[in-house]
C-alpha cells in the first residue's frame, strides 16, 4: 500500500513538468514577419520596418478571390538599437511579433556604409530569428520601399526577391544565395571578407507598394538584383557588377549555369555557350617567400546560339570553340580579381588558402595582407568542353552562305 502511493505521488509530481503545452502560442495571436527593412532615420536612430503576412488575404488571392485586399501590412518603427524598434512597434500592431518565418533582410546603403557590426549580434542572438534568412543591401532606395513592394508573379514580396536570387544564381551566375551565417563568416573569418546581394526598384519607385501597379500588365516599378555589395571590415566599401559579379560567383565554386559569348568570323558575339557543368578548385603555393594563387575551373557546355557560319560537325571547329571559350573566361575572371584588388579587398578567400598552404608565412603577412592582396600574383588555368549543339548540329547560317 506504502509503495503505490509513493508511486503515485510522484506521478502526480511529474504531470506538470511533462506538460506539452507550457509555451503554447496561438496562430491567432502572433503576426509573422515575413521580412525586415532597416534604414537610418532621424537623430541616427534605426528605422525598421516590418513585412507582415496577412493569411487570409494570401490564401483567397491563392484560391482564385479578387478584392480581397493586399496580402501584406507594413509597420515601422524607431529606435537606437534593433530590441528597441521591435518592441516599440508592439504600439501599433496588436499581435505578437513571430521570426521564425522571416526569410529577408533588407539594408539600406547607408546603413551597410555605416557598419553592420553593430547590428549582426541583434540577429544572431536572437534564439527566434533564424540565420539562415537571406540578406539584401538596397542600391538608390530606402530598405522601407523594397519590403512594401508588391510583386505580381507572388503574391508574397519575400518571395520574389528570394525566388529571384535563386533564379538568377542558378541562370545567369553574377548573384548567389548569401544569408546571416554567410555573413558572418566572412566578417570572423581570416584572409576572407563578405559579399552580400544588392537589389534595387527599377521604374517608378512612387509606385513600389500600390495596388494599382499590379493591375498592369507591364508594372512601372520592379524588383530587380543588382550586383553585389562589397564589404570591409563590416562596411560597405563598393559594388561589383555584371561580369564581374560573375567572375566572384566562379571563383567562389557557386556557379551552376551561365553564358559565355565569343565572336566569330568577325561578328561579336556570334556564339553563345551555356554552362550546364562546372567546377572552380583554387589553391596556393609559396614562391620565393611570396603567395601565388592558382585557379582551376573546369567547363562544360552546350552551343546555345550560333549567329553566324559555323561547321558544329567539324571537331576542329569544337576545338577552337572551346579555346575561345577558355579565352573569355580567364579574362572575366582576371578583371574580376583587378577590381578586388583594386578595393584592397579580398573576397574570394585566397588568404584562408595562403593561411592552409603556410601558417607561418600567413602569420607574418596577415597584419598587412590588404596590401599583399593588392599585388597578389593570380593565375588561371580553364578547361571548356563542349558536349553538345542543342537539337540542330549546324546552323541555319550554313544553308543561307550557300
Amino acid at each position: 500500500m506504502r509503495k503505490s502511493f509513493i508511486t503515485a505521488l510522484i506521478i502526480v509530481m511529474c504531470l506538470p513538468v511533462l506538460s506539452a503545452c507550457w509555451n503554447q502560442k496561438e496562430l491567432t495571436d502572433l503576426a509573422f514577419v515575413m521580412a525586415l527593412g532597416i534604414d537610418r532615420g532621424k537623430d541616427n536612430k534605426f528605422n525598421v520596418s516590418f513585412q507582415i503576412v496577412i493569411p487570409g488575404n494570401v490564401s483567397l488571392m491563392q484560391g482564385g478571390g479578387a478584392g480581397q485586399g493586399l496580402p501584406i501590412a507594413i509597420y515601422s518603427s524607431t529606435g537606437d538599437t534593433l530590441t528597441e524598434a521591435a518592441r516599440s512597434v508592439t504600439k501599433k500592431v496588436s499581435r505578437r511579433l513571430y521570426y521564425a518565418h522571416t526569410n529577408l533582410i533588407v539594408f539600406s546603403e547607408e546603413i551597410a556604409k555605416n557598419g553592420l557590426l553593430n547590428i549582426m549580434d541583434a540577429l544572431d542572438r536572437d534564439p527566434e530569428f533564424r540565420t539562415t534568412t537571406q540578406m539584401v543591401i538596397t542600391r538608390g532606395t530606402p530598405a522601407e520601399v523594397l519590403v512594401s513592394s508588391l510583386a505580381n508573379l507572388d503574391k508574397l514580396p519575400v518571395n520574389k526577391i528570394t525566388k529571384e536570387i535563386k533564379v538568377t544564381e542558378a541562370m545567369l551566375g553574377e548573384n548567389m544565395q548569401i544569408n546571416i551565417d554567410d555573413f558572418l563568416a566572412g566578417l570572423v573569418s581570416d584572409g576572407i571578407e563578405p559579399v552580400v546581394n544588392g537589389f534595387r526598384v527599377i521604374g517608378d519607385i512612387e509606385m513600389a507598394g500600390k495596388a494599382k501597379d499590379l493591375q498592369n500588365t507591364k508594372t512601372k516599378a520592379i524588383l530587380a538584383a543588382d550586383g553585389l555589395a562589397v564589404f570591409k571590415k563590416g562596411k560597405l566599401i563598393g559594388w561589383i557588377e555584371h561580369e564581374n559579379a560573375r567572375g566572384v560567383v566562379w571563383i567562389l565554386n557557386k556557379v551552376k549555369s551561365t553564358d559565355v559569348n565569343i565572336n566569330w568570323n568577325g561578328k561579336k558575339k556570334a556564339i553563345s555557350m551555356a554552362t550546364i557543368r562546372t567546377k572552380t578548385k583554387v589553391s596556393a603555393k609559396v614562391n620565393k617567400g611570396k603567395p601565388v594563387i592558382q585557379i582551376a575551373i573546369e567547363d562544360e557546355g552546350w552551343i546555345s546560339e550560333a549567329n553566324t557560319d559555323v561547321d558544329l560537325t567539324n571537331p576542329k571547329e569544337i576545338e577552337k570553340i572551346d579555346k575561345l571559350i577558355e579565352k573569355e573566361i580567364k579574362k572575366q575572371i582576371l578583371t574580376t580579381v583587378k577590381e578586388a584588388q583594386k578595393m584592397k579587398c579580398d573576397i574570394f578567400g585566397f588568404g584562408e588558402r595562403v593561411h592552409r598552404k603556410d601558417p607561418k608565412l600567413w602569420k607574418k603577412i596577415k597584419a598587412n595582407w590588404d596590401e599583399q592582396f593588392a599585388e597578389l600574383e593570380v593565375n588561371v588555368k580553364v578547361d571548356s568542353y563542349t558536349r553538345r549543339e542543342g537539337i540542330r548540329t549546324n546552323p541555319y547560317w550554313k544553308d543561307l552562305k550557300q
